[in-house]
């Protein structure tokens, strides 16, 4: 009876050493998947693998020669809660996905706006493969999130905006998502030179057509930092002041309908500028009409366009639309403030796609990639 026992307990011990083992093989074969699948320049810091969980720590992927930040991509912690059942089937659904302190750097230029480009380069290459697998992620929630967008459409140095304390949910993410609808609400800080503001937005993308209805809330915003959007670079330089804006957009057909409300508050000026005028709009007159409207200027306007079309530009229109806007309000003639058309367009809705197509490719990799 005691060699039997000894012979157990030998027994139970060595399965538990290859049950050990095999954990750890499996964890580390994973954690090279994760890395593969996320592609070149990432790295993760631990792996941790639960009964009906999967945890990723220290995640960070490296930016590309000529990228304006150190990373695109760092993230503190995610924690994936996939469906144990689909996970041998073409299809793996994802119940949600928790991202925890995320960084994402951003860069627009005139040809293009550029997110994780080592994960949408692995989706371009895996776009017309089939036999990947897809993957459905019922929720996304963003937990203190910052985003850094570097805009060279403005400015050389490109312009710089944070936000930070970015929250919220993103939901029915598909990959590949030929119907896809996703729906979105977030929050975040946007920093300023002077102060910091409030951002908001809610809505939804439909993905196969790049219809969407949006809605986005600004409160506060530092004007210092809105200035290369609102004013040309030999206007008037602003020293002061905030911006509150409302505006709420529809694409369908490649056709944008918005209309928006925009409200100045406390604007100042400075000596710079070779040119006596503010968003084309004399400055004198500017001044003079928040003196007597209690430093505040109240404006509606109108924004529609071609979202197809190659020159489309968000910035510029929505200037255009906001003094045109002004210089009804004010009674005055702009100055070098040409009428045109314009929206957030395709080359957002674009960034966005492959962004998410990105991430899908990557979950693919991670789960298996191909159909099983």
């Amino acid at each position: 009876m005691k060699r039997w026992r000894t012979l157990a307990l030998s027994a139970v011990l060595f399965i538990a050493i290859l049950v050990i083992a095999g954990y750890y093989v499996g964890v580390r074969m994973l954690r090279e998947r994760i890395v593969e699948a996320l592609g070149p320049g990432a790295s993760i810091a631990e792996l941790k693998v639960n009964w009906f969980s999967l945890e990723v720590l220290g995640l960070s992927i490296e930016a590309p020669k000529g990228w304006p930040a150190a990373h695109t991509l760092q993230v503190e912690r995610v924690k994936l809660f996939p469906s144990l059942l689909t996970l041998l089937t073409p299809k793996i659904n994802i119940a949600s996905i928790t991202v925890e302190k995320p960084y994402l750097s951003v860069v627009r230029s005139p040809e293009k706006f550029g997110a994780l480009p080592t994960l949408t380069a692995a989706a371009d290459s895996k776009k017309n493969d089939p036999s990947s697998r897809g993957v459905t992620v019922a929720k996304i929630e963003i937990q203190d999130g910052v985003l850094e967008v570097f805009d060279s459409t403005v400015r050389r140095p490109p312009v710089k905006t944070r936000l930070e304390r970015i929250n919220g949910v993103i939901r029915d993410v598909s990959s590949p998502w030929p119907a896809a609808k996703i729906q979105f609400e977030l929050t975040a800080i946007v920093k300023g030179t002077r102060r910091d503001g409030r951002a908001q937005t809610s809505g939804w993308m439909e993905t196969a057509r790049r219809d969407s209805s949006s809605r986005i809330v600004l409160d506060a915003v530092d004007l210092v930092s809105l200035q290369p959007y609102l004013a040309k670079h030999n206007e008037a330089r602003v020293a002061g002041g905030t911006m509150d804006l409302r505006l709420n957009s529809e694409v369908r057909n490649n056709q944008i309908n918005g209309r928006g409300k925009v409200i100045l508050r406390d604007l100042e000026f400075s000596s710079g500028g070779l040119v006596d005028t503010f968003m084309g709009i004399p400055r004198s007159a500017v001044v003079n009409f928040l003196k007597n409207h209690d430093n505040t200027i109240d404006l509606d306007f109108a924004l529609q366009g071609d979202a197809s079309h190659p020159d489309f530009s968000l910035n510029e229109v929505l200037a255009t639309r906001i003094a045109t806007a002004m210089a009804g309000q004010l009674g005055v003639n702009i100055r070098g403030v040409v009428e045109g058309v314009g929206t957030l367009g395709r080359r957002g809705a674009e960034t966005a796609e492959d962004a998410a197509a990105g991430v899908g490719s990557a979950l693919r990799g991670l789960f298996g990639g191909r159909k099983r």
